[in-house]
């Protein structure tokens, strides 16, 4: 924050502000205040990040060229926050780790039935670095 205000970045300035506060809310959002862990953080960057990227492509729909060209670069510096995301092998990779650990648990190959343990197993082994419709797809394609 201090960097882009010496910097005059006055985009990453306000993104950056968006963030905390957006941060903030939901550390008060609930029954009672509470810190947040680094992982709740990161999906609150990747859902502003997500927020931003459909804005984008409204925008587009309606001709709004400027606008749209603001919230992908505000998504881009959000982007910058977050890990990298997994690459189509590497999300195999976990599709299949998560699918040997529920099949171990249940004693067969699971099947679209078990989809639900085998998406919370491979969501636990993404750890953030797949969003939940790339994850999904692959569970599918897999199963």
């Amino acid at each position: 924050m201090t960097a882009a205000m010496k910097a005059k970045d006055s985009l990453r300035t306000a993104t950056i502000r968006m963030l905390m506060a957006a941060v903030q809310t939901e550390e008060v959002s609930g029954k009672e205040a509470r810190e947040l862990t680094d992982d709740e953080v990161l999906k609150v960057l990747a859902k502003e990040s997500k927020k931003r990227g459909e804005s984008a492509e409204i925008y587009t729909e309606n001709g709004r060229g400027e606008l749209a060209a603001q919230e992908r670069a505000e998504a881009q510096i959000i982007d910058e926050y977050l890990p990298t995301p997994l690459t189509d092998a590497e999300l195999v990779d976990v599709v299949d780790t998560a699918i040997a650990q529920v099949a171990e648990e249940i004693g067969e190959r699971p099947g679209m039935r078990q989809m639900g343990q085998v998406m919370k197993a491979a969501g636990a082994l993404a750890g953030g670095k797949a969003d939940g419709s790339r994850l999904s797809h692959a569970v599918k394609s897999r199963l």
